[in-house]
C-alpha cells in the first residue's frame, strides 16, 4: 500500500454550473474546476456562462473544459475565448488530434477507461495527464479497482469515476494518483453541488505536500 499521507492530492471539482458552486469549491481548497461542454451531459454549460465564472476566479485555479469529439477548431476557439487553462478530451480523439491540441493548449488531459486498448500507448497522445474514468462518465459509477496499476502513469493520473466522500481515501491509497476528479459524488442533484459534500471530499482527499499543475 502506498503512503498516501505523505503528499497532498490535487483535487478537481467537475461539472460546475454556477459561480456560487465554483467559489464554494475554491473556498474549500479545490485546485481545479471542470466545465462540461458535452451536449449529452446533465451538466452542460454555455461558453458565456463559463466565461463569466472564470473571470471571477483566482488565476491559480486550473480551469478545465470537458469535450467529447469536438471539432478541433471549435475546441481551440472555446479555450481561447473563455480563457481556460486546460482541455479534457473524453471522446475518440486520435493520437494526432490530441497532439495537435496539446501543442496549442497549456494543459491537456485525455480520458480513458481501464479497459481501453489505448491505455498502454497513452504517451502517444502527447497530453499532460491521463484521466482514468469509468465507461459511463458523470454517472457516479466506479470502475473495477482490481486492475493492474503498475503502468498507469500515477504521477500524471487523475482518478475519476464514482468517487465520493466515503471512498476517495481508499482510491488514493490504491492508485496513488496525482489528482482526484469528482462531479456527482459531491452533488445534491446533477449540476448542483452540495457545499458540505464538497468540503468533506476535499478535506478527505488532501494531506501532506501540495501537488501543483
Amino acid at each position: 500500500m502506498n503512503d498516501s499521507n505523505s503528499k497532498k492530492t490535487f483535487v478537481k471539482i467537475c461539472g460546475i454550473t454556477s459561480l456560487e458552486d465554483a467559489l464554494t469549491a475554491v473556498e474549500f481548497g479545490s485546485d481545479a474546476l471542470g466545465f462540461n461542454f458535452v451536449s449529452s451531459s446533465k451538466r452542460k454549460v454555455t461558453a458565456e456562462l463559463v466565461k463569466s465564472i472564470v473571470e471571477e476566479l483566482p488565476k491559480e485555479i486550473m480551469t478545465v473544459g470537458v469535450f467529447q469529439d469536438f471539432k478541433i477548431e471549435e475546441l481551440l476557439k472555446l479555450i481561447e475565448d473563455i480563457g481556460l487553462h486546460a482541455a479534457q478530451m473524453h471522446g475518440s480523439e486520435s493520437f494526432e488530434e490530441c497532439q495537435f491540441i496539446a501543442e496549442r493548449v497549456p494543459v491537456t488531459i485525455k480520458a480513458l477507461n481501464p479497459n481501453s486498448p489505448e491505455l498502454s500507448n497513452f504517451l502517444d497522445f502527447g497530453v499532460d495527464y491521463l484521466l482514468l474514468d469509468s465507461l459511463t462518465p458523470g454517472e457516479g459509477k466506479r470502475f473495477n479497482w482490481e486492475v493492474d496499476t503498475d503502468f498507469l502513469f500515477k504521477e500524471r493520473m487523475f482518478l475519476a469515476g464514482g468517487l465520493n466522500v466515503e471512498n476517495v481515501q481508499e482510491g488514493i491509497q490504491k492508485f496513488d494518483p496525482f489528482a482526484v476528479d469528482v462531479a456527482s459524488g459531491v452533488e445534491s442533484k446533477p449540476g448542483i453541488k452540495d457545499p458540505n459534500l464538497v468540503r468533506r471530499f476535499i478535506s478527505a482527499a488532501k494531506s501532506g505536500e501540495d501537488k501543483k499543475f
